[in-house]
């Protein structure tokens, strides 16, 4: 029993480490098209590898979900 929670415990700092970093990455990214933005007043982006668009795109929905979560549990701990 003692080794099931261990384990639980790591996975679900692993689960915490990738959802913080993806939200970590997404606020940089957010920097860097606003600063492009900023200066030449446009920002366009094209990935031509499919692997990779499907990889940003599955990053992009466990990043929403794992805020959605983060959000859900900040606003219980409030009450």
């Amino acid at each position: 029993m003692k080794a099931n929670a261990k384990l639980d415990h790591r996975i679900r700092v692993l689960l915490h480490s990738l959802g913080l970093s993806c939200i970590g990455g997404a606020i940089f990214l957010q920097i860097l098209v606003f600063a492009d933005i900023f200066q030449n007043g446009y920002f366009m982006a094209v990935e031509q590898n499919p692997a990779i668009l499907l990889f940003e795109i599955l990053l992009t929905a466990f990043a929403f979900i794992y805020f959605i979560y983060m959000y859900q549990r900040f606003i219980r701990s409030v009450r």
